[in-house]
Order: C-alpha cells, then structure tokens, then sequence
C-alpha cells in the first residue's frame, strides 16, 4: 500500500494558498495574519507547508487588540504556534484601538494599519488574510442591506485592500469553506481559540452569521454561502469592467483637470450609460478636491441631474467646499465661488 496523502481539506487549504502565491518571485517574504482561529490556523500551516516547497519564505503576524482580559497570553501562544510550524519571522503586534467609527471599524483599522507597517519593516511581498467563502457571503448580505452599488456587493477581492496597500494583501480562501479549515485544524491537530466577539451579537457581522445566514440556508436549501460568493465574483467582474471603461470615458469627458478645478464636455456625458456617466462623475468631483469619503451617492445624482434634466438650475454644493456648475456645454466642477 503506497503512501497516504493529507486529508481532503489539507489539500484543499494547501492548494488555495499555493495557487495564491503561484505569482511571487523565488525568495519573497510571505506573512500569514494569523488570529488563533480555525481560518486562519489553517492558513499559517498551510503557508508553512506551501513556502519552504515554492522557494518562498513563510512568516507569521499575529494582532493584539488590547480588547479583551488575557489578550496579551492569546497573541503569544499563536506566536508560538507558529514558530513550532517553521514560520519565521513571527510577530506580536500590539495595538490601540480607537473608537472612530465604532468598534468594528475601529479594530479593522488599527489592525490594517498594524500589518501594513509589519509588512513594510520586513519587506515582504504579501500578507495573506484567512476570509472564507462564508465571510464573502457575509459581505455580500451587509452590502445588500445598505443598498450599495455593485462595487460593494462585489464583496473582498482576492488581491488588494485596503487602498492603502493594494496589492499586498491576499486572500487564498475565498472559495474555500469554513467547514473546510476547521476539517483541516481538526486533521493536524492544531485547536482553533473561538474569539468570544465572534458570538457577540452587538455586532452586526455576528448576527448575520448565526442568524440571517442560518435562516435562508433552512429556507431556501443548502447552497446559500456558496451562491453569494458566486454573485460576489460575477459583480466584481462586472464593476472592474465598468471602471476601465469610465477611466477611458474620463479621458474623453475632461477638458481639463488641475488641482481644484475639472471641467468636462456635456455631451461627451450625454452619450454615455448612466452606470458609466456616474462613475465619471464622481472620479471628476474627486479630483476637484472632494473628500471620497464624504462623497455620497446623493451628490453623484445630483451632478447626473445636471446632465441629464438640466433646466437652468444653481450650483450642487459638493463636499470639501466645491460647487459643480453647468455653463455653455461643460460641468465645472471647482472651489467656491465659481467665477
């Protein structure tokens, strides 16, 4: 009888993250954010297998949120779990967290930022995130409920984000389950530490995992994660496409685009889709110095109403102090006042 091969999800999980790194050069520096939890366990001992076999190098970072009693023991025990697989280097990052926009939010940034300078010391080539296919469909189901455009709904992307970074971060487990990575925990042997904010359901994230998640798999059939992430990669495919061709748009639109002031052609706006037109529009307000934070989908609309249903009205006030104008077949986009 001839050797036997790893289980199915070790397989699974190890051929994700080498399909992932497929691209790096030989020698790059791959790091692993590691929390302690079944996803990404798998993760960093799928890394740790993967690299030494592709000529890459295998690390480990792992967060400490300061948000919970005994955080600090947590963050070193998974630090020494990934020295006992191989991974070298492995960090602690301890960080503060802030309360801008709520706590969520607040940790995401500060966690972002702490890999984003980690990664920067140690030169590496990429970080791999451990979101699975059911944090896609999560993803997908918050963006719905805000009644987000296709951008949105198009969920995480396999390589990049945040802005900041893009390009950095990668993301092996899109199509892979998180039945999948706790299998593969429970074939090596690796125990996965459940984080209790994961049950909290003051968080919006966690009641749509065990609440809203649970009740369309029980009425509408098994499949529900798997169809979400399939919608989550048909619309990024399809909001990609819209934005090479509304950079293509701008470029024929623009009549000129200097610091604090874009001037585009009305009927070059005119001609395009109303999907395409919107997305020249707010590139163009961006551009003129509005914040694209603070830039809503209501301001969008209200320079579309300027193409399209002009009838002599005033200026739109935009964010960051800019008006946008229609004059003799152009919108002005500029700092107040507009001469």
């Amino acid at each position: 009888m001839g050797p036997v091969g790893p289980r199915p999800a070790v397989a699974d999980v190890r051929r994700a993250v080498r399909e992932a790194l497929a691209d790096l050069p030989e020698g790059s520096l791959v790091l692993a954010a590691c929390s302690g939890g079944a996803d990404s366990l798998a993760l960093a001992a799928a890394l740790a297998f993967v690299a030494p076999r592709a000529g890459l190098r295998g690390g480990l970072l792992t967060v400490d949120h300061q948000l919970q009693a005994g955080s600090a023991e947590r963050a070193a025990e998974v630090a020494a779990l990934g020295e006992r697989l191989g991974l070298d280097p492995v960090e602690v990052l301890t960080v503060d967290v802030g309360g801008q926009g709520g706590p969520e939010a607040a940790a995401r940034d500060a966690r972002y930022a702490a890999l984003g300078e980690a990664a920067a010391r140690l030169g590496a080539q990429a970080v791999l995130l451990a979101h699975t296919m059911n944090d896609q469909a999560e993803t997908v189901l918050l963006g719905l409920a805000r009644g987000s455009g296709l951008r949105s709904l198009s969920g995480m992307a396999s390589h990049g984000g945040p802005e900041a970074a893009e390009g950095l971060y990668r993301r092996p487990f899109l199509e892979i389950s998180r039945k999948t990575t706790e299998a593969a925990c429970e074939a090596l042997d690796l125990k996965p530490w459940n984080d209790p904010h994961n049950e909290d359901p003051r968080f919006t994230r966690v009641r749509v995992r065990r609440t809203i998640l649970p009740v369309l798999e029980s009425e509408l059939g098994p499949g529900v994660a798997e169809a979400l992430a399939r919608t989550a990669k048909l619309a990024r495919e399809d909001a990609d496409a819209l934005a090479e061709w509304a950079d293509s748009a701008y470029q024929n639109c623009a009549l000129s685009d200097i610091a604090g002031t874009v001037t585009l052609a009305v009927p070059e706006l005119e001609k395009l889709p109303a999907a395409v037109r919107k997305r020249v529009l707010r590139r163009a307000a961006i551009d003129a110095g509005a914040p694209s934070g603070a830039l809503s989908a209501t301001h969008v609309q209200a320079l579309e109403r300027l193409v399209t249903h002009w009838h002599g009205q005033k200026a739109v006030d935009l964010p960051g102090g800019l008006a946008a104008q229609r004059r003799y077949g152009t919108l002005i986009l500029a700092i107040r006042p507009i001469a």
